[in-house]
């Protein structure tokens, strides 16, 4: 490749110096210099025009696969990334629909919170009036099983001081006579009564 560039610019180096045409020295025509400088260029896109076809055939083959494997490797970069974008896409959506249904249970377990919350300060109102009742009760039986109990106590101390005063009376009244009468009489009412049986 390098030798066919080396050519190609040989060719296009102008006109040699073994050519038909005249030399033209110093003392040429304006004219001629024209002609000449018209030539030269001329001959510069030649060689640019050979340059360039030569180039092109030769690069024609790997510049076309280069762009055909560039064209792919854009393709599948574009590909990529389209699903790259449709699968980050998919898990935008899941964690929104997620996000979504995590405020739905928040809100959810909120209310169940605070309902839960109501019966258990109703359940604890309720079994505080419960107690508060057994409590009341209780303390009426204790009231009234006092009171049996004073009223039991009250009879048994007047009794006690029924009799008392009773025996203190008899004592005051009976002389020693009196009872020694009231001794024989309830003896022999005592073996009349072992008779009898």
């Amino acid at each position: 490749m390098l030798l066919l560039f080396a050519c190609l610019l040989g060719f296009a180096g102008g006109p040699r110096p073994d050519s038909a045409e005249p030399d033209n020295g110093p003392g040429a025509t304006a004219e001629e210099r024209g002609h000449e400088s018209d030539h030269g260029a001329l001959y510069r896109w030649i060689n640019f025009v050979l340059l360039a076809g030569g180039l092109a055939f030769l690069l024609r083959k790997p510049l076309s696969q280069y762009f055909l494997q560039r064209s792919a490797s854009i393709r599948k970069s574009l590909d990529e990334g389209r699903k790259a974008l449709e699968k980050s896409q998919a898990q935008l959506q899941a964690v929104e629909e997620r996000l979504r249904h995590f405020e739905e249970a928040m809100a959810a377990f909120r209310a169940a919170a605070l309902r839960e919350m109501e019966e258990e300060h109703e359940r604890i109102r309720q079994t505080a009036a419960q107690e508060a009742e057994k409590m009341m009760e209780s303390a009426l039986r204790q009231i009234d099983v006092a009171g049996k109990q004073a009223k039991l106590e009250l009879k048994l101390f007047t009794a006690q001081m029924s009799v008392e005063l009773a025996e203190k009376k008899i004592v005051q009244r009976l002389d020693e006579a009196g009872q020694r009468r009231m001794v024989s009489h309830f003896l022999t009412k005592l073996e009349a009564k072992r008779a009898l049986n």
